[in-house]
């Protein structure tokens, strides 16, 4: 039995929990543990001292809020946008699908950067300027290449003898998709949503450029980065990052559906 591909498993995955974990480490200890050098690589006392003083700070519950209501429309959005654009790839042949397909991937291929600024400009025109709703568009740009695709790959894995053996005892399109196609794609929509959830809470750079005075919590946070004391870095880091873990525990079974690979 070959020792290195466990080996380099035990490696990549310390690469990547040992960060995590000191950033927890930081946030629930007290502050003079956080600003103590070295530091102890375990716990010698746990505190909420430092967690308290992120969201005892001016800002933080309505930038919290604001991330919150930008990261739902942009999962409503994501769902109501990418699910009929899925389900119209996977039934319903055209010219040029699979060229759709691809294009689908380019659109990934624009730096947030280059679009953020033409964005805001035409948001101060129409009125979207430093609102919710003009930053859950743009973070809806970014995520809904990823739901039509897994959509798409979700519903050509559901056999569309299904629907025609509804259809013949009477349900009507609509109504076969809702109670027979819908229920059997609604664990892969949801690690969709959970992507598009995670994807706008943590993006920054656009919520930065497009708000003033609502922004979400990134943004909040990356104007206070160069003023703020080291356990508001790291109590703000930890409190960014814990959804990113529960959204890859949640979806991993669910993302190699993405070309239609069934896992068990």
């Amino acid at each position: 039995m070959r020792v290195w591909p466990w080996l380099l498993a035990l490696a990549f995955t310390l690469w990547v929990l040992l960060p995590i974990y000191l950033i927890a480490l930081s946030a629930f200890s007290p502050r003079e543990a956080v600003y103590a050098w070295p530091k102890a690589f375990l716990p010698g006392s746990l505190s909420l001292e430092t967690l308290r003083f992120f969201f005892g700070v001016e800002g933080v519950w309505r930038a919290t809020a604001t991330s919150l209501v930008v990261a739902g429309l942009t999962v409503a959005f994501s769902l109501l946008l990418g699910a009929p654009a899925g389900y119209a790839l996977a039934r319903f042949p055209f010219p040029g699908r699979d060229a759709f397909r691809v294009l689908l991937i380019l659109t990934r291929a624009f730096p947030i950067v280059v679009l953020a600024l033409p964005l805001a400009v035409l948001f101060l025109r129409v009125g979207l300027y430093d609102t919710p709703l003009g930053v859950a568009l743009v973070h809806t740009a970014l995520t809904l290449p990823f739901a039509v695709l897994v959509s798409a790959s979700l519903f050509l894995s559901i056999p569309k003898e299904l629907e025609e053996a509804a259809w013949t005892l009477g349900c009507t399109r609509t109504q076969a998709f809702v109670k027979v196609v819908l229920p059997l794609a609604l664990p892969g929509l949801a690690a969709t949503a959970i992507f598009a959830f995670i994807t706008s809470w943590n993006e920054v750079f656009a919520a930065s450029v497009l708000t003033l005075q609502n922004k979400t919590l990134t943004a909040y946070l990356l104007t206070l980065l160069d003023e703020s004391p080291l356990p508001f870095k790291f109590a703000g880091g930890f409190f960014l990052v814990v959804p990113a873990l529960v959204f890859l525990f949640l979806v991993r079974r669910y993302l190699f559906t993405l070309w239609g690979i069934s896992h068990r």
